[in-house]
């Protein structure tokens, strides 16, 4: 969605800064390294689509075709207008994305990730600082928060199917918390 949508999840200057940050060749990796376990997963629940939310330069589609995976790839950014709106799929993946947004859009941004969930999501979040700088001196991880500060924000949109420490930071499978509850 835009800056002027009813629920923003980016400010216009804050676009301009991340698709500057995105021209740095090794900014947006972090989909490679988790790949196999999204393949994993997507086989698991016998997902045919899938949702790359913060999708970057897609590196999560290559390498996942890499490793023999056939999805319908769903690509969304608010960095790459080109990629069009966020699209609902069997398997969301947010990697390494939740901890990049500006912390006023956070609600929206996680509302908009429980709307196209249909089935699951696989979403990581590092805890700490990134080693890369926004071009206004800020560091590019905007909100650095423990896991304990992520769950109830997680919580009240999804289910909680999995929890796994990583270094830096952890990641959930999670499934659409239901009306009344479950």
């Amino acid at each position: 969605m835009t800056e002027t949508s009813a629920n923003p999840v980016i400010s216009e200057e804050y676009r301009r800064l991340q698709q500057e940050l995105h021209r740095n060749p090794n900014y947006g990796v972090a989909s490679i390294q988790f790949a196999p376990v999204v393949k994993r997963l997507a086989d698991q629940i016998g997902a045919t689509s899938l949702s790359d939310y913060g999708a970057g330069k897609m590196h999560l589609d290559r390498t996942l075709r890499e490793l023999g995976a056939v999805l319908d790839y769903r690509p969304y950014d608010p960095s790459f207008p080109e990629y069009g709106e966020p699209k609902p799929a069997d398997l969301v993946c947010c990697i390494d994305v939740l901890e990049h947004i500006e912390p006023d859009y956070l609600d929206n941004v996680l509302d908009e990730l429980r709307a196209i969930t249909v089935a699951h999501g696989f979403f990581s979040i590092h805890t700490g600082p990134a080693q890369k700088h926004l071009a206004d001196g800020r560091n590019a991880h905007l909100i650095q928060q423990p896991s304990s500060w992520w769950l109830p924000r997680l919580c009240e949109r999804f289910e909680i199917d999995m929890l796994n420490k990583t270094p830096g930071g952890f990641f959930v499978v999670v499934s659409p918390r239901r009306p009344g509850g479950g």
